[in-house]
């Protein structure tokens, strides 16, 4: 309740330059919504709000411009959407047999950053490519002519999350979670 009324305290009076710190830690949904909702007001009619958060689907979601820090130093800076790309995109292809894996990371390699993570368990690579390197479409025909039988071909943008962690990480662990989550 405090956290809230200090908040609202502060929405009330319009300020030029508004500055919140985890505002929505160990707030219930409904009000974390309602928060926004009051935030996003101020920012329409020109109050600038500097928010320092963890949960960064809210920084993808409200903020025009991030900065990630680590260790008190900025190590990147720019839009949501400018940080993804930097990371690139997520291929995933799916296969029928385990024989088809070599030839689909052969396929994804020409792209990828780094070599595509193959999941023998599960009939799976996941590959990092750059942004707009290569279509859906493309893809899907290279792999077919590759003779790879493939269940399933999708990409996906990065998270925030795995910006962060790829700007902050330097264990192999790190690297290794935003791998699996790809």
């Amino acid at each position: 309740m405090r956290r809230r009324l200090d908040l609202l305290a502060s929405l009330i009076v319009r300020p030029a330059v508004l500055f919140l710190d985890e505002p929505t830690t160990g707030v219930d949904p409904r009000s974390r919504a309602a928060i926004w909702s009051s935030v996003r007001s101020l920012a329409a009619t020109g109050t600038t709000v500097l928010l320092t958060t963890q949960y960064l689907d809210e920084a993808d979601r409200l903020a025009d411009d991030v900065v990630i820090m680590k260790a008190g130093r900025a190590v990147a800076s720019g839009s949501p959407d400018a940080l993804k790309d930097t990371i690139g995109t997520s291929v995933l292809v799916a296969v029928e047999d385990a024989a088809d894996l070599p030839a689909a990371a052969a396929v994804a390699s020409r792209w990828a950053s780094r070599p595509p993570f193959v999941d023998t368990e599960q009939l799976r690579l996941t590959a990092r490519i750059a942004a707009g390197s290569v279509t859906l479409p493309e893809l899907v025909r290279h792999l077919d002519a590759a003779g790879v039988r493939a269940q399933d071909v999708s990409f996906r943008r990065p998270t925030l999350d795995e910006v962060f962690l790829d700007r902050t990480g330097d264990s192999a662990r790190d690297k290794a979670a935003t791998e699996a989550v790809a």
